[in-house]
Parts: C-alpha cells; structure tokens; sequence
C-alpha cells in the first residue's frame, strides 16, 4: 500500500473539501446549487400527482376577469361570493389569498358624503336618501357583514426596512414574545405590515401572513414557507402571528379563537447523531433549537368533539418545505378549481363545496401571483397554501433532522476513504464500475430514506466527492484532447462571442486562421461629435466616456454574433460570417446597427444631465465577398477582413451625415438583410468607384412597417423616380407633402436644397442621377 499512499491522499482532497462544506467550514456555492437541483429533482420524481378532494380553489382567472371587470372587484360583490360559499355552498372554510389594504371607494360613497356636507348640506331630501341608501352603498360594511360570524381567514403581509409602514390591523398573535425560550431567534423578524382595513380585520374569524419567501433563495424558487413569523413593531400586539394556512385549518377545525392552538416543541441540538453534529451558534449559547410546531384543532361535534394534533417538522426559523402534490395550475391536478365567475354565477349545485376547505387566489397573469416553485416556474401562490394544508391534513410533511450534518459528514468519510483506495489499486475499467456504484447507491439511499422517512438529506457533496475522486485518478487523455479547442479558444475569444468560441471548440478542426474568400457583411460604426467632446472633457473623463460608448456597442455587435475587427480612434469595425459561418448574416448586422443606434441615443439621455455634448454614430453596411483570416506583419497579425467590399463599407460609413440617417447600407445589405424595410437615399460615386451605388437606409421590420411608412416610402419613390429623370418641378410637387408631414427629416430638406439649385438648369443628357463624393 505504501507506493499509493500519494495517490490516496491526492484522492482524498476532494473528500477533505466535502467535509469542510458539510460541517459549515467553507460553503461550496456550487454544491448548495447542486442540492436544490437534486431536492427538486427527487420532489417531481416523488410528489403524488393525485387529486386531494377537501381542498377547492376558487380561481380568479382571466375567464371570471373579462366576465366579472377588472380586479378588484368591489367588495359587495366579494360579499354575495361570501355568501354563496357560506350559505348555500356550506364549505368548511374560506380562506382569502387576497389583501384589503384599503377602503373600496367604487361606489362613490365617499363623495355623497362630501356633497352632503358641502353643496347640498341644505338640501334635506338628499341627506335622507342617503342615510337610507349608505348601508348599501358601503361596499366594506357590506363585506364585513358577510363574513362576520363566518369561518372566514383573511391574509395579510409582514415587510421590514426603515422605509416600511403599516397598515391596517392585525389579529391577535397566536403566540406571546416570552412564550419561547432565550438564547436564539426562533422566527424571522418583522416590524411593520399591510393588514386588513379594520372593519373587515375585526370581523373575520381568523387572518394569517401570506409570506411564501422570507429569507429569499439565491435562485428564487419557493422551496419552504414560514409558518411563524415574529412581529416587534410598535403598531400592534408584539408575538408570533400564524401563517394564512394554520389559520384556514383551525377555521375549519371549528377552532379558530384557540389562539393556543400552536404550541413550539423545542429539542436540544445535536440529540441526534451527537458524534458527528457540527458546533453551531446556538449550542454554543445554550439555547435550545426549533424543530418542530404541534398543530392541535378540534374534530367531530357535540359528544364525538375531540382534539386532534399533528407534529409539523420545521427549521430553526418555523420555516416549513412545502409537500408538493403536483405540478400546480387549473390542469395539474392536485386541486379543484372553480373560476370565480362560476361561483358568483351560481353554476355550482346546492352544498356542491359542502365541507371543502376553499381558498380564493388569482392565476391570472396580471394580477401577479404566480411563483418560481421546484415543480412549476409560473406556480399559482394560493397553491402554496394548499399545497401546505394538504401536507399538514395528511402527514405528509419532508423534513431536514437536526443530525443532516453529521449524517452528511459520516457519508463522505466512509465514501471517500472507500474510493480512496479502490481507485488506487483496481484497473480503470474497475475503478469506472466503483465510481457508478458508489454513485448509484449513495442516489438510492437518499432517495430510500426520503420516500420512506420523509427525510431531506444532503446529496450533492458526495456525488461532487465521487466524480472528483474519479477525475483525479484518471487519466489526462481529456486534456491532451481538448488542447486544439483551447487554443483555439485563445485564438479567438478577445474578438469572438462567446456562444461561437464554444461551437468552434466542439469541432476545432474546422477552424483556422488561414486567410479564405467568403460572404460576408462588414460594418464601419463612427462616433459623430467626439471632437466637440474632446474638447470640452478632460482626458481621464474622455478615456471613461470612450470606453463606456465602446464596450456598449461591443457587447451589442457580440449579443448579434458579430465579431469585433478592431478600434480605430473613434470608429468601431465589426464583421459578420466568419469564422462560424452564418447564413443571416446581413439581417444580424442590420439589427446590431439599428440596436447601436439606439444605445448611443440612451447614453446621450444620460449624459444630458450632466451637459454632456451630445453624440451620435455613422454606421456603413455593406456585403459581398471579402477576404478573412489571420493579416499583418511578422510582429504583428490579427483576424481581419479586407477587400473592395470593406472599403465599400468604410466609405458608406462617411455618408450617414449627409442624409441625416444612422445607418447607410448597400443594395447587396438591403437585399441579403430581407426582412427590413428601407429607404433608397442615393445613387453615389464614392472614392474609389467607377460604377454608382445605390444606397439604403433600413426604416422598420416589414411586419412592424405601417401603412403610414408603407405610403411614405411610395411617396419618396416618386420623388426619386421623378429626379432621376431630371423631372425638377415634378419632383419637388411630390416632396412637397413630405416635408409638410416630416419637416425635421432632414433627407427631405437635402432633396429640397437640390432641387432648389437644380431647377433652373436644363437637362442633362450624360447625368445618370448619381451624385459624386471625392472624400470620405
């Protein structure tokens, strides 16, 4: 054994790494990402997928939103959904996932009262029709009458922060601030709250928070609610407040005043697996640890009434995970829902809900209740609540034990000194079926315990443990593969998109630097104004500036899979097509510019707080045929295109300032980019050309182009048409109502000016309508 002790202990680093996470030493981000993967993953494998028939949803749904108006409703309709779930539907329980923060004013109460104190205090009759009519008109006392003396649980929420105010009451706490012991904190704190507008707080038979994220989770997903919460403000009794669901329960329960139906059952840390438990803060002060809440309602009437009890398991911080019956929504199966229209349209048969526990919540989109959960990305929030008092009715209720770290621990130890040495002495073939055992069964323990125990126990370190013990003792083959990927990598990634360094490293050999003809699209991007600035900003100001402009327009050509060519002064090049070739190239480089454009007129908003001299940006487009690849000298080369394309490009570039357009693009763009929408600006001779070249400006996608630009665009036709042919004054007849309805394009007024000097000269019979430009 001795000549693999170094193999052993270089095998036993990631065990020592694993251990460290378990016992809180040094938490692993990455491994705690992982657990929550596998908890979700082990939750959709396990979940149920059953109908639970005692619980109904009463669903406010885009159907009840669009038959009934738009939320919220008034409360005197709030009010007959009351009472028909009460009187005629006899359910057990009426839970609201809904907040009344504040007094419904739809029916205008408010201004009778103020006309009847103001202009028409003297008018008799109206003050009398009044008080008659004001018990009707007072949709909140219609409301709180309804649900007076009705097993109803209203919801409310609890917020912190020194911008927080509360509102609203609270009901009484169902626990009292000394009724834990000391040493630690028992309940996430909170010091203020939105409750219920008072007439309906003091009527209902019992409130709870709707709370779902307390301590929010790094990805965001609800995994666990609270069931407790601690109020120390100063707008309400001080204690510990129930969550909407217990309260439901004990309203169904017939229970709802025993406030002491709640009680904390405290055990002493580390009474389970005490040889492996970590030291934690609470140990260390003495104080005991929270795990669990006993749940006691009443069952049966009259000579059968009795007690019943259920043990909730919860974290330190009366947190609780959420047994998830389903995948969630109208069409997951776990609950009933009815839409709400139907409730109020009286569809449902007579005592149809009879004994139901009902809650009312919103899947509607707008209204903004939907959750990222393990089982469901857009998870309606009231089936949280279900989801929870389902788990508690039956029992079935995952739990983390207090002695997970320990047990953590012993499982990476035992693992990993295994693994330790089978890989070390067994041939790789063995050592392969050792890792997958090892895997397979610490997978199938987990989930036996789970399954069968309810148990949550720590996954993701040992599986991280097994597959870096198994990467270390093999071989470097992998590496000595991937050596072209990264070197290429390193060839291309300073200019190249990320996403195409990655599909040129899945097959490398395709990709060289060597210089090759292609199609491409190539774009000249300079910055307008930038001497103007240079003057009026000192150089580290400019340097900042220059930078934040460059790295905005990069990452845009990046986000359009372009690759950045290089920066000259002011000027950004760009190309599209190469090295990952690309089909669309035209129509990706048409977006970038447009994007690009748009960028530089948000940083001017900005930068027009601080008197900034505004920019703007000239971008030429052009495609065709180019050469690209690795160009330069012996001391220095990079990955470039040349060719009479790009210097086509570059010219186009210059002209943008001419027409009073961003973007300038040739017939070849225009035609390869297809999807756009373009105004011809000219026929030109730039620097370098015989031959003219139309060009083009992109105005809209052809499926966002209106009538109006469609019509405006035919007009410009005309006009064009109507110059080419020396046409004079028939060309400024139809430029006319285009500078009448566009007076700040600037083209028009260019086209004007021409035609203005033009219009006393006769025609030419060598003028093929082009104009010349001799610079850039």
């Amino acid at each position: 054994m001795r000549k693999h002790l170094p193999r052993i202990g270089v095998t036993l680093l990631p065990v020592m790494l694993a251990l460290l996470h378990a016992v809180g030493v040094w938490h692993l981000p990455f491994v705690e990402r992982l657990d929550k993967f596998v908890y979700d993953l082990r939750l959709r494998a396990t979940m149920p997928r059953t109908l639970d028939p005692r619980i109904v949803i009463v669903d406010i749904d885009d159907a009840s939103l669009h038959r009934l108006g738009q939320w919220p409703w008034s409360r005197d309709k709030l009010a007959r959904l009351v009472d028909e779930l009460t009187l005629r539907q006899h359910v057990a329980a009426l839970g609201f996932d809904v907040l009344f923060v504040e007094p419904d004013t739809s029916s205008g109460l408010q201004v009778l009262h103020q006309l009847a104190e103001g202009p028409l205090r003297d008018n008799a009759a109206f003050r009398d029709q009044l008080g008659r009519l004001g018990a009707h008109l007072d949709h909140d006392a219609v409301f709180a009458r309804a649900i007076a003396g009705r097993p109803v649980a209203l919801g409310y929420y609890f917020s912190r922060g020194a911008s927080a105010r509360s509102s609203g009451e609270l009901p009484a706490p169902v626990l009292l601030p000394g009724a834990f012991p000391g040493g630690s904190e028992h309940a996430t704190r909170w010091d203020s709250f939105g409750g219920n507008i008072a007439p309906l707080a003091r009527e209902a038979a019992a409130a709870g928070f709707l709370n779902v994220l307390l301590d929010a989770e790094a990805d965001g997903v609800v995994r666990s609610v609270p069931l407790l919460a601690q109020y120390d403000g100063n707008a309400a009794r001080r204690g510990y407040y129930e969550a909407l669901s217990l309260a439901v329960l004990r309203v169904a329960s017939a229970d709802a005043s025993a406030n002491a139906g709640v009680e904390a059952k405290a055990a002493a840390p580390h009474s389970l697996a005490a040889a492996f438990s970590p030291a934690d803060s609470d140990a260390a002060a003495g104080g005991p640890r929270l795990e669990s809440l006993i749940v006691s309602f009443s069952t049966g009437t009259g000579a059968g009434a009795g007690t019943s009890q259920r043990v909730v398991p919860v974290d330190s911080r009366a947190n609780m995970l959420v047994p998830f019956r389903g995948p969630g929504g109208v069409s997951g199966g776990s609950f009933r829902y009815i839409s709400a229209a139907d409730v109020f349209e009286g569809r449902l048969a007579p005592g149809e809900l009879r004994d139901k526990i009902v809650l009312v919540g919103a899947t509607a989109p707008g209204l903004q209740d939907l959750r990222s959960t393990p089982v469901g990305a857009a998870f309606p929030g009231v089936e949280v609540h279900a989801n929870v008092i389902s788990g508690v009715l039956d029992g079935r209720l995952p739990s983390v034990p207090a002695y997970a770290p320990g047990f953590e621990a012993a499982v990476l130890l035992a693992t990993g000194l295994l693994l330790a040495w089978g890989f070390s002495v067994l041939p790789v073939v063995r050592a392969v079926a050792l890792a997958a055992a090892a895997a397979a069964l610490l997978v199938g323990l987990n989930l036996f315990l789970y399954r069968q125990h309810g148990l949550v126990l720590p996954l993701a370190s040992a599986l991280v443990m097994v597959a870096l013990a198994f990467a270390i003792n093999m071989s470097w083959g992998y590496l000595v593969e991937s050596r072209a990927g990264r070197s290429l990598a390193d060839l291309f990634g300073t200019y190249v998109p990320p996403e195409l360094v990655a599909q040129m490293r899945a097959n490398p050999r395709r990709y060289s630097m060597r210089a090759e003809s292609r199609e491409m699209t190539v774009m000249f991007c300079d910055m307008r104004g930038f001497t103007r600035l240079s003057e009026q900003l000192p150089p580290d100001e400019l340097q900042a500036f220059l930078n934040q402009v460059f790295s905005r327009l990069t990452h845009i050509i990046r986000q359009h899979r372009g690759t950045v060519d290089k920066y000259m002064g002011d000027c950004v090049m760009a190309f599209w097509g190469a090295p990952v070739a690309a089909p669309g190239h035209a129509a990706q480089a048409v977006k970038a510019a447009l994007a690009m454009a748009d960028a530089v007129r948000e940083i001017n908003s900005v930068a027009a707080a601080g008197s900034a001299v505004p920019i703007s940006v000239g971008i030429g487009l052009n495609t065709g045929l180019m050469s690209v690849g690795d160009m330069g000298s012996d001391i220095r080369r990079s990955y470039t295109v040349v060719g009479d394309a790009v210097n086509v490009a570059a010219r186009l570039e210059g002209l943008s300032e001419h027409y009073g357009v961003d973007v300038v693009a040739s017939a070849s763009t225009r035609d390869a980019a297809g999807e756009w929408a373009w105004q011809e600006l000219d026929l030109v001779r730039v620097k370098g050309k015989g031959e003219p070249i139309r060009i083009f400006s992109p105005v809209a996608t052809r499926a966002a182009a209106t009538r109006e630009i469609e019509q405006e665009l035919e007009q410009w036709g005309q006009v064009l048409d109507a110059y080419r042919h020396q046409d004079w004054k028939h060309a400024e007849t139809r430029l006319v109502p285009l500078l009448r309805d566009h007076a700040k394009k600037y083209l028009y007024q260019a086209y004007a000016q021409r035609l203005a000097s033009l219009s006393s000269l006769p025609k030419d019979p060598n003028w093929d309508g082009a104009t010349r430009f001799d610079s850039k």
